[in-house]
């Protein structure tokens, strides 16, 4: 049984423009792309292509249009929640596009035209017939049958087109990860037009094969290939496209530009009048006298007027004509042919082929390795930087055979680079480091004795090259405030870079940082005060021993120091006449302890003769007279005594701290 079908007359869109296709496309390591789209435009013609949704925001930001002949009025495309914004307003839901019966029924009230009648829609259902419309006429109820071919028409044109654009924006959701861009250009002819915008992309990723030369070869020259990995995911096919790939450290950012944003307003309350308040009256009640009349309360003040509120309108905007100009990164390298990459599809395209000079040689970077590396040296002798990638390194006169993975860091052009690509295991090699002083210079100070000196660090590499020859390269971290007493070939973040050449016999490098070292031995503690104004009854000498010039180790540290300082060293001599000077001040304090505990030992013998005095009585205490006094003489000479070998010590110290004053 044949149904009727329904044929809604809305307002028709006008025809489609063919999608402007791809011509070009730039990948940039930053991870975006530049598209260009080209093709011939009609007279008054829209450009129109689809974009991802994700890639809107970009495009939205940094459309560019060249068109030799026309004037751009502007860019429109679906909203971004397109089917809230297409249905805002209408009498009709998504669901309602289901069926014809549900459609009609949504539109109840709308006036139509069907079937020769005119009348707004009250219901509307299947039957076997064909579709039963009840519409709402001038003079009652109108039933319609509705067979194959009839036609329902919105009366009014408006209702009609947004009916319309809804079909359309639910159509168009069903592909919701995309949208149809819109340029509409303004011109009398037709000609050649190119849309050019950024939008996010994968990174292209570079990957290099390199036939090295074999070791110990001098002029020595490696092929680079260069291959890049590229991704369509801009969601449209790319047909007979030039690709350029870009490497530059350009400044990328994203704006949610195409997401609406709204600003948060603070609420405002609606001012009311305030409620008057009245108290219920009680009736009278009997009155209390009271002591004394009560001051009648001021009246309230009148309120103020209410100022009057104005408003003004806000200026307009202005229309202004920008000119924006922008500069696209350095294109290191552009495909020489148009490539074909469907949407979605991987392709690994050749970008580079070099011969570049280069050398194999042997690199260290670890001193405590006990193999080297094995490397290769090559420079940049291209125009162009090649950025970084992985290397996959081949060997071999006829048949590449596989020698190890190496990583590419960016190269400008002219510059060379060092890559390890294996450990060579017949080369052995063992380190060992040592530390010694060499003393430059020594000087008197008011006080101290001054030793200048170079701190020798030394790395000591020893190489079996097993018969092999070629040369080594080695990396020695930095030494701040050392300097290298070794010849260095290259600075960077490896270090300090030294080459050695190999010639079959076993050899040891010596790789030596020195370093300027000034050290103060001290001849006086200065806790002790100004030896000068020192008293030998006040100044403990036992108690200050270790601390005092002439102790143990005084002479013994200058001394061996001495031993280390060279006959032509400035200050020998100065320094060997500071150490035989203290050696006599060892003596000199050797004698004033001495004398210094004989003075001890006869004042206590003389407390004790004191004592014996007091003690006795009679002839005994006669005796013990004669006795105190001998002791008395014995302590005055040996306290005399102890000071003249005090002074004796404290003249040569003072006369020692002198030097160089």
């Amino acid at each position: 049984m044949r149904r009727a079908s329904l044929a809604l007359t809305l307002i028709a869109p006008a025809a489609l423009a063919a999608e402007m296709p791809i011509r070009g496309v730039t990948l940039s390591s930053a991870g975006i792309a530049q598209i260009e789209r080209a093709g011939e435009v009609a007279a008054n013609q829209p450009v129109v292509f689809r974009a991802p949704l994700g890639d809107v925001d970009d495009l939205l930001r940094s459309l560019m249009i060249l068109d030799p002949a026309g004037r751009v009025e502007g860019l429109s495309l679906p909203a971004r929640d397109l089917l809230n914004e297409a249905f805002r307003g209408l009498p009709l839901r998504p669901a309602d596009f289901e069926n014809r019966t549900s459609l009609l029924n949504a539109l109840r009230g709308q006036e139509v035209e069907a079937a020769g009648a005119r009348g707004r829609i009250a219901t509307a259902a299947e039957t076997d017939a064909g579709l039963h419309v009840s519409l709402i006429g001038p003079c009652g109820l109108l039933s319609v049958l509705l067979k194959s071919g009839d036609e329902v028409t919105l009366t009014d044109p408006a209702l009609a087109a947004r009916v319309a654009r809804a079909a359309e924006a639910l159509a168009a959701a069903r592909s919701d990860d995309e949208r149809r861009i819109e340029i509409r250009l303004r011109s009398d002819r037709a000609r050649q037009v190119a849309v050019i915008y950024i939008a996010g992309a994968p990174l292209w990723k570079p990957s290099y094969r390199l036939m090295a030369p074999s070791l110990g070869a001098t002029g020595g020259q490696a092929r680079l290939m260069g291959w890049a990995v590229v991704e369509n995911a801009s969601g449209s096919d790319w047909e007979g496209v030039r690709i350029s790939l870009v490497s530059d450290d350009a400044a990328a950012f994203h704006q949610p530009i195409f997401q609406p944003i709204t600003v948060p307003r603070p609420e405002l309350p609606v001012r009311v009048t305030e409620a008057i308040r009245v108290t219920p009256d009680t009736g009278a009640q009997p009155m209390v006298a009271a002591a004394a009349p009560m001051m009648a309360p001021p009246p309230a003040p009148a309120p103020a007027p209410r100022a009057a509120m104005r408003t003004e309108a806000a200026p307009a905007p202005l229309a202004v004509n920008v000119a924006a100009e922008a500069a696209a990164g350095r294109v290191a390298f552009t495909l020489e042919q148009p490539v074909t990459i469907r949407s979605g599809e991987t392709a690994n395209l050749p970008f580079l082929d070099l011969n570049l000079p280069a050398e194999r040689l042997w690199w260290v970077q670890d001193l405590a390795a006990a193999h080297p590396l094995q490397a290769l040296r090559f420079r940049n002798t291209s125009n162009h930087v090649l950025p970084d990638g992985l290397i996959t390194v081949y060997g071999g006169p006829d048949v590449p055979n596989f020698l190890g993975d190496a990583e590419l860091r960016a190269l400008s052009p002219g510059d060379q680079r060092l890559i390890a690509f294996a450990r060579d295991r017949d080369l052995r090699l063992s380190s060992q480091n040592s530390n010694r002083e060499e003393i430059t210079r020594s000087a008197p100070r008011r006080g101290f004795i001054s030793i200048e000196a170079k701190n020798i660090e030394e790395t000591a590499i020893a190489i079996d090259p097993r018969g092999a020859n070629g040369l080594m390269v080695i990396d020695l971290p930095r030494r701040p405030g050392a300097t290298p007493r070794f010849p260095v070939a290259a600075e960077g973040e490896f270090g300090l870079r030294h080459e050695t050449r190999l010639e079959a016999q076993p050899k040891t490098v010596r790789l030596s940082f020195e370093r300027d070292q000034r050290r103060d031995v001290s001849l006086w503690d200065q806790a002790l005060g100004d030896p000068a104004l020192l008293q030998s009854a006040q100044f403990d000498l036992e108690a200050s021993f270790r601390r005092l010039p002439g102790a143990p180790g005084s002479v013994e540290r200058l001394q061996e120091i001495l031993a280390r300082t060279g006959a032509d060293v400035p200050g020998r001599d100065i320094l060997a006449s500071t150490i035989t000077a203290l050696q006599q001040i060892r003596v000199l304090l050797d004698s004033a302890r001495l004398a210094a505990r004989e003075a001890r030992s006869a004042d206590q013998a003389l407390l004790r003769a004191r004592q014996a005095v007091e003690d006795r009585t009679g002839g005994e205490q006669q005796t013990a007279r004669q006795r105190l006094n001998a002791a008395s003489r014995e302590a005055e000479a040996k306290g005399a005594a102890s000071s003249r070998a005090f002074e004796a010590w404290q003249r040569a110290v003072v006369a020692l701290l002198q030097q160089g004053g």
